[in-house]
Order: C-alpha cells, then structure tokens, then sequence
C-alpha cells in the first residue's frame, strides 16, 4: 500500500515538473524578492513565504556577513558540549520577544523531533488537527513506540475535540490538542479563544501549536499570530519558524517556565546529536530580533496588512473564488479539479507571474488550487495583475474542463455569497 501511494505522488510530481510548476532553479544573479527568472522568464513571485520581505533586509545581510567574518562557516559541535555566544543571545532576544523561555532549534521539525518524543509517554493522548503541519505528524509517530494514544479529528472542530478530551481525560493523564495557529495550504487559522477556553474547562488539556505561518506579521514584536489572539497558558507549547517571516532559518519553541526549556535541552536527541545553526543563519537572526524588538516592526507589519487587506477587497471584487476570508499572508484559489489547476497554472506563467500549484497529496484529491502568498516585496499594483488575470482565464479553464463555479463552491463547502472578511491583528493600514 506504501509503494502505491508513494508511486501516486511520484506520478503526481513528475507530472508538475514536465509542466513546469515543480524543481524549478532559478537564474538570478540577484535576488530583490519580488521576481525570479526561471528558464530565461521573469516571473512576479506569489509563492514566497517571507511574509515581511526580511531576507533582503540591509541590517540582517550585513549581519550574516560580519558573523562569517568573525566565526567562519560553521562551528561544528554538538550543543550539548560546546556552544556559539551568539546562540545564548539570540536566544534571549527571542525571549524578549515572546516573553517566554526560548529554545531554538536547528529547524523547526528538528524542534519539534525535540520537543514531543521528549515529553510525550504512554501517559499521553494525543490528538491531531486533520491539517496539522507534516513535520508534527513526523514527530508524533516517532513517539508511538512509547504507548500514547494517537488519533486524527476534522479539522477545526471544536465540537469533537471537546467530546474526544472528556473521553480521553478519564483513562490519560493529558491530553493534546496538536494543531498549526495558520494553516499552510488554506491559509486559515485554529479557533484560538475557543481551544484558549477549553484549557481553562479542563485540567488535562494540553495544547501544542505550531506557529510558523503566524511569525512575525502578527503580534506585539511579531511574537505571531497566537499569541496576538490568546495569553500565553501554562499547559501550553509553542513553536514556530524563523524561515518565514522572520526572514532567516531555524525553529524555535517557547515554553511556560525554564524547567520545560531545560527538559528539551537537556534531554532531546537534536540537542545532543545535532549541529547548531551557522554563523552567517545565527547572525542574521540576531539582527532580526532586534528589528522586531525597535518600532519598525510595526511599519513592515502594516505594509503587510495593506497587501492582505488590498488582496482580499480585489479577489471579491473580481469574484476569484478563494477559500478563506481570514485576513492573512496565504490565499488559496479554489479549482477543485486538479486539471483546471494546472491550466490555471500555465496561463498564469504565460502572463508572467509565478505561485504554488497544489494538488494531491498537499490538498484533498478533489481540493486542488493555487497558493497565492502575499509578502511586502509585491506591488498592489502585482495583486491586481494577478487577481485579474486568474478572474480572466478561469471561466473559460472551467468550462473546457467540465466544470463550474458550483462545483468549486460545492467541493470546498463555500458559499457563492461575499463573504466577511476576517481581521485577526487591530491595526489597520487599508490602501
């Protein structure tokens, strides 16, 4: 069963690359972040997930530039004996940031390799968001040998969970809720106030979240999207990545108190077993600490917000079928067919812009569509462009594939009628 799945995807992904929307190279000889050039053709790029455009920020390259100056390529040893200065201070910094003790991590499923086989024994429940982020569900499996109990629930329904934990509660001493904070592919988010509430009804409940799609483009010094939506919770975990928004590498982990901090890195094989980031990564995200921490933070967030706010007004406008009218970095174009997909797709490239063509396995069989993310390099006048052309071209796509509009809304459980549009920060910069 294994190998045909496995050949499905392969299929799948051969496919895409003899259409050319997968292992593509790039041929820059500089990167701005708003284009790239593949197969000699410039391409507006809605497929980057560096949300406030901080990978070409001045501070954070001289920073990588100067660490590698002063410390070289790498400092090879394992953190359990020997350690970079600059490891403990970005640390702190995240702290600051967080208000939290913060682990940091080689990447964000090292962290997670860290964190849930360390903590989680035959003690443990564990239950997983039917969307939750690949690299938790890598990591629950690593601990299935130790005895918890593992389950999948729908996604986003509280109603089962609630019925799942005063099940489970009577027979494990905790119970986790293991869910991402904003959802990679759709682009909307877990119901915060609603798992926040559920923590204080009871006392076995754990959470476990992962943050790397809300970093830094929400909250008080980007410390990102869950914590601007709840308080930190004692039986809490959070992770994110800091390869998103926070525009360099790694993952990191804040917990309720040192003890916790100290178990992962006392404790966990990526700790004892696994290199530390380099210099010129570490570096990098010093500067970008510091930048969180002063008040441009908030400047580079409402620039953001603008080019959600603007991209979620014009895809109504133009009615472009998008699945979530959550107010973040990710759009999810609903094709449903994965053939309208890929001539979506292809039209697109035609007209010059470049975005995530997603289809089985990454989305539901009849789920497919185009991931359009929305970074500060792009132009509002880029989010027209594209938004026009995808409202131009998917009529006809439709049409030549057998298919319509209500059958997008139907396969997705959308309705046809406009939709609100979901804030999740208060600050608002509309163009």
């Amino acid at each position: 069963m294994k190998n045909e799945f496995n050949e499905i995807i392969n299929q799948l992904a051969v496919k895409g690359k003899e259409l050319g929307f997968y292992h593509l190279a790039t041929q820059d000889e500089r990167f701005d972040g708003r284009t790239i050039t593949v197969n000699g053709r410039e391409y507006v790029f809605f497929s980057s997930c560096s949300y406030l455009g901080l990978e070409t920020h001045p501070a954070m390259k001289k920073a990588a530039i100067d660490a590698v100056e002063r410390y070289g390529t790498q400092f090879s040893s394992s953190r359990m004996t020997v350690s970079m200065g600059m490891y403990e201070e970005l640390e702190g910094l995240l702290g600051q940031i967080y208000g939290k003790p913060t682990y940091l991590a080689p990447t964000t499923s090292l962290g997670h390799i860290a964190t849930i086989p360390t903590i989680m024994d035959e003690n443990d429940a564990i239950i997983m968001d039917q969307q939750v982020h690949n690299s938790v569900k890598n990591a629950v499996q690593m601990v299935k040998p130790e005895g918890p109990h593992t389950e999948i629930i729908k996604h986003n329904r509280m109603d089962h969970l609630e019925t799942r934990i005063q099940i489970l509660r009577q027979n494990y001493k905790r119970v986790w809720y293991m869910c991402d904070s904003v959802y990679s592919m759709f682009g909307d988010s877990a119901p915060l106030k609603e798992i926040h509430d559920l923590l204080n009804k009871y006392e076995e409940f754990h959470m476990y979240v992962d943050d790397a799609h809300g970093m830094s483009w929400a909250g008080k010094h980007g410390r990102g999207y869950v914590l601007s939506k709840m308080p930190y919770h004692p039986r809490m975990i959070l992770t994110t990545s800091l390869a998103k928004g926070f525009g360099s590498c790694g993952g990191a982990l804040a917990f309720y108190d040192e003890d916790q901090k100290n178990l992962i890195k006392n404790c966990s094989g990526p700790s004892i077993f696994s290199g530390p980031p380099q210099p010129a990564v570490l570096g990098a995200s010093i500067a970008s600490a510091k930048i969180h921490l002063s008040g441009e933070i908030d400047t580079l967030q409402d620039n953001l917000f603008e080019r959600m706010f603007y991209f979620t007004q014009t895809a109504k406008k133009y009615g472009v079928p998008v699945v979530s009218n959550e107010l973040t970095p990710i759009f999810f174009v609903a094709t449903g067919k994965k053939e309208v997909s890929y001539k979506l797709a292809s039209f697109l490239q035609n007209e010059g812009f470049y975005c995530m063509t997603t289809v089985f396995p990454a989305v539901p069989m009849k789920n497919s569509g185009l991931r359009v993310t929305v970074h500060n390099h792009l132009t509002l006048k880029d989010i027209d462009g594209i938004l026009e052309r995808i409202a131009y071209a998917l009529p006809g796509i439709l049409k030549e594939e057998n298919s319509s509009m209500e059958e997008i809304y139907q396969a997705f459980g959308m309705s046809s009628a406009p939709q609100e549009i979901i804030t999740p920060i208060e600050r608002r910069k509309i163009a």
